[in-house]
């Protein structure tokens, strides 16, 4: 049966090898949720010389990549971004090269689509920077979590930047609104994590003999009567890594709806917190080519300064 016309093949260029094919096609298709190329891929819609192959294979220079032509049910189609968005997105760059942008995410923004999220930062910042060849996340933030977040801008520093979290060459600092009093003595917590269903297809973490290992360093920022202001490094990179191991420490996080609790949740409701007590302060990583250190720094949101002046008060 012959093609049809809406279908492209398209060969792989040097600079676009060692991507995976799911980010490959997510890059390609625009507007297409990453839960529909998974699907295509699986039903072998996808070919790369002409072979079919799984969502982790990763391209190379020279391949013919078969894409399907894709028409979007209204469901399933990425909506447009509002003035409102692009106008955050655009006012939220912190530093950007040639190579890198970091932006300072705000909380309550998916950094991508998937799960009943229509729209993520990623998408929307595709169709907000369309000045942009490529764009991709190099790290992932929680939908609650505002600050710092790194993208890449070429094929080539997306490689870099993913090694340098491999070598753990990036260091990411964050602040964190706890309930209680954290010890000035408790500078780490070290405790397996493991994932799981919590019920309705919610991804939680909890502690487990059985878990992946995971490591957080932590600080005393500014000490309140019933909180403290922690300053928290992640030694590893685990799902919801800082909140689970302050919880277990006996310190959750204000405004987590997750692992609050009974203390921590009538703490929250008093101060009425809106939002998750976490934010990336900062973030180091070496610039590609260069390999100098590159340090970025994101504001604390007036949300949170207001917390902290209502306990300061």
């Amino acid at each position: 049966m012959a093609e049809g016309r809406d279908v492209q093949w398209v060969e792989i260029a040097p600079e676009q090898a060692g991507q995976r094919i799911d980010n490959f096609l997510m890059t390609r298709l625009k507007g297409a949720p990453r839960a529909l190329i998974y699907r295509i891929v699986r039903k072998g819609e996808v070919r790369v010389n002409k072979k079919r192959i799984k969502a982790g294979y990763r391209v190379q220079a020279g391949d013919t990549v078969r894409v399907p032509p894709l028409r979007l049910a209204p469901r399933e189609a990425v909506r447009e971004v509002s003035d409102n968005l692009r106008d955050v997105l655009l006012g939220s760059v912190l530093r950007e090269s040639d190579d890198w942008l970091v932006l300072n995410k705000p909380s309550g923004l998916a950094v991508h689509g998937g799960s009943g999220v229509k729209i993520g930062l990623i998408e929307a910042l595709r169709q907000v920077r369309d000045d942009l060849d490529f764009i991709e996340l190099v790290h992932r933030l929680d939908r609650d979590t505002s600050g710092c977040l790194l993208l890449a801008k070429s094929r080539e520093a997306l490689l870099s930047l993913n090694e340098a979290l491999k070598q753990h060459a990036m260091e990411k600092r964050y602040l964190a609104l706890v309930y209680g009093r954290w010890p000035a003595r408790k500078a780490f917590v070290s405790a397996r994590l493991d994932r799981f269903d919590a019920g309705n297809g919610e991804r939680r973490v909890r502690v487990a003999v059985d878990g992946k290992f995971a490591r957080t360093g932590f600080a005393v920022a500014e000490t309140f009567r019933r909180a403290t202001l922690i300053e928290a490094e992640p030694i590893t990179g685990r799902t919801h890594q800082i909140r689970v191991h302050a919880a277990h420490a006996g310190h959750p996080l204000l405004g987590d709806d997750k692992y609050a609790s009974r203390e921590s949740g009538a703490l929250t409701q008093r101060l009425k917190v809106g939002r998750l007590c976490l934010h990336a302060r900062s973030l180091s990583f070496p610039e590609p080519g260069s390999g100098r250190m590159i340090t970025v720094k994101a504001p604390l949101p007036d949300v949170l300064e207001q917390v902290l002046n209502s306990l300061r008060g």
